[in-house]
């Protein structure tokens, strides 16, 4: 199951504007995990996860 870009665009807005209203409720967890679950699926998760690593390693490598 792979969603498109635009799916993926939609579940963040709908996120933000949840966040930014503090109106953040079961429902709206169970969206922004499933937002993440499927960013995990899209062919964005590689460079996420590259940008994600490279930060660690350099606060590591800050903090030694």
């Amino acid at each position: 199951m792979v969603f498109s870009v635009s799916a993926l665009v939609l579940f963040a807005i709908i996120l933000v504007i949840l966040i930014r209203n503090k109106t953040m409720k079961l429902a709206h967890a169970i969206l922004g995990a499933l937002f993440g679950f499927f960013l995990a699926q899209s062919s964005a998760a590689s460079p996420i996860q590259n940008f994600l690593s490279q930060i660690a390693k350099t606060l590591n490598d800050l903090t030694s």
